[in-house]
């Protein structure tokens, strides 16, 4: 386990996370102090705690409306695949209708040819 010093609205944090997630975590609390800056800047400073609730809660948001065009674009995929898998029947089918429509004419033509 690894300890990773964050800084969030000016305050420093030491946050324990995997070995080999530091910058990751970094990461994620350079996203969330920008949150948390962006709320300041409309709410003015109302308080660390409020702040992070805020900030937590708008984050909330945005991970629930991506949850949301996520699923929807799943169903999309799966339709998608759906009608897919429709056409491609309908062109083996049409492939097996031609090949045996070239089978009758071969044994057509064969049958008519004077053999030798």
């Amino acid at each position: 386990m690894s300890t990773v010093n964050v800084e969030v609205n000016g305050r420093v944090y030491a946050i324990g996370c995997e070995d080999g997630q530091e910058v990751h975590v970094q990461g994620l609390a350079a996203q969330f102090d920008s949150q948390v800056r962006e709320v300041a800047e409309a709410v003015g400073q109302v308080g660390e705690l409020r702040l992070f609730l805020m900030a937590a809660l708008l984050t909330a948001d945005e991970l629930a409306d991506l949850k949301n065009r996520f699923s929807h674009l799943q169903g999309e995929l799966a339709r998608a695949q759906s009608e897919a898998a429709i056409v491609e029947a309908r062109a083996a089918r049409a492939l097996e209708q031609a090949a045996e429509r070239i089978e009758a004419i071969s044994v057509e033509h064969e049958a008519d040819s004077p053999r030798a």
